[in-house]
């Protein structure tokens, strides 16, 4: 048991090699669109609408289609049946989202410049942890909007939560969600995290080789 953790802690101290290093410049680089960019799309078709209605969702506003009118008319439209008006303020993820991008934006330039493979793995897990709760918080808020209507609106439906991947009829309206620009860039830092994982820990445990000193 001592002679595994003396070798686990040796692999997790090994600097990272060149290969590595640039993978992580790669991640951060993927972070600006994820900050500038439409994390998802949501568009939403029917015979009154065959042009159809898209809110964009970013990391710290809604945007909709056709110079904002879109969403203007899906609240119009929401209000019928009871849904709560899609507003900002009630989107508490806007509030952390983009602070949370810029800090592992520091946290990979960080584990650049002064890393070993322990500092990669760190920032890894929590990358991970952060995409996993902020796709359960987007999913929930799907889920709240769809589960809390008005009782006295003057059209009655069942609760439903509109579709977080993929399409879902919700009576007269075909209703799609997929990724956008920003949720592909954060998507290619999560692989340059784990490439830059495989090698540096590949590179780790050969016989007499030092992670920093191979070509990575």
């Amino acid at each position: 048991m001592r002679s595994f953790i003396e070798k686990t802690d040796r692999i997790l101290k090994s600097p990272l090699g060149l290969g590595p290093r640039g993978l992580l410049l790669l991640a951060c680089l993927l972070l600006v669109p994820a900050l500038v960019s439409p994390l998802w799309r949501l568009t939403m078709f029917a015979p009154q609408y065959q042009e159809g209605l898209r809110l964009d969702i970013y990391s710290y506003k809604l945007e909709g289609g056709n110079h904002g009118q879109d969403a203007r008319e899906i609240n119009l439209l929401n209000h019928y049946i009871g849904m709560k008006d899609l507003a900002a303020e009630d989107f508490t993820e806007f509030l952390w989202l983009p602070f949370a991008i810029g800090t592992f934006g520091l946290l990979f330039l960080r584990t650049v410049v002064l890393g070993t493979l322990g500092h990669l793995v760190d920032v890894t897990v929590l990358f991970a942890y952060f995409a996993g709760f902020s796709l359960w918080s987007f999913a929930h808020k799907l889920w709240w909007y769809g589960h809390n209507l008005d009782p006295t609106a003057a059209v009655k439906v069942p609760p439903f939560m509109p579709p977080l991947l993929g399409g879902k009829q919700l009576a007269n309206f075909e209703v799609y969600s997929y990724p956008a620009l920003a949720s592909y860039a954060l998507g290619g830092a999560f692989l340059a995290l784990l490439l830059s994982l495989f090698l540096s820990w590949r590179a780790a445990r050969r016989p007499g080789q030092v992670a920093g000193s191979g070509p990575g």
